[in-house]
């Protein structure tokens, strides 16, 4: 499994990722979860995919698309100023440049593939490890999200716990939660699985050692 990054001028390059990551997003957020979202033919999008985000995909090694989350600088339009305001404690996020949000974090826990540590599936440590990554290669040093109370447990686990901006909230069939992660190299190495495999820690990243 690797972990494939797709920015704003490189989505003409990967258009079957890309309608694959909607088909999943498609199937988790509106089939598992029950969420209320627009799903079309082509999956599931919102107005966030709009503003040119960078998408973190993990990649099977059948080429299968089996994890996703969207990335948007907290400078810009939001998810969690926009749409979720009452998730934080001061209703904003506050001007801070080395922030990004992630959103849309999904993975098909169904691929046939190990677990990683704690029993938590190999594509989530994998996608775990590759927003830390390339949020550190790109000046961040703090992930914002809005996530429910299950997935801040699945965090805990993974060794990558979440520091709360505002008390939880019954938001649909929910309890939702904003929180921030830190993105250094400390918790790169706690979530990074064995194996762990991305185009920036193949091209030899200094800074980020790669897995044996």
């Amino acid at each position: 499994m690797r972990i494939l990054t797709v920015p704003p001028d490189h989505y003409a390059d990967h258009p079957n990722e890309l309608a694959q990551m909607h088909r999943l997003r498609a199937i988790v957020f509106r089939g598992r979860l029950e969420w209320d979202v627009s799903v079309t033919e082509a999956g599931e999008f919102d107005e966030y995919d709009k503003f040119d985000p960078t998408y973190i995909l993990a990649i099977a090694d059948s080429a299968r698309v089996v994890g996703c989350a969207r990335l948007l600088p907290t400078q810009g339009p939001t998810m969690l100023e926009r749409t979720f305001p009452q998730l934080l404690g001061t209703g904003s996020l506050g001007a801070s440049s080395p922030r990004v949000e992630s959103s849309r974090f999904c993975v098909d826990t169904t691929l046939a593939e190990a677990r990683g540590g704690g029993q938590l599936h190999l594509a989530t440590l994998t996608m775990f490890a590759g927003i830390i990554e390339w949020s550190m290669e790109n000046g961040y040093d703090e992930i914002v999200t809005a996530t429910d109370l299950r997935f801040e447990r699945i965090l805990n686990r993974a060794g990558w716990p979440m520091k709360r901006l505002g008390e939880p909230r019954e938001i649909g069939n929910t309890i939702a939660i904003a929180g921030s992660l830190p993105a250094d190299p400390e918790s790169f190495d706690r979530v990074r699985p064995m194996g762990y495999r991305s185009a920036i820690s193949d091209n030899a990243r200094p800074k980020i050692r790669s897995a044996a």
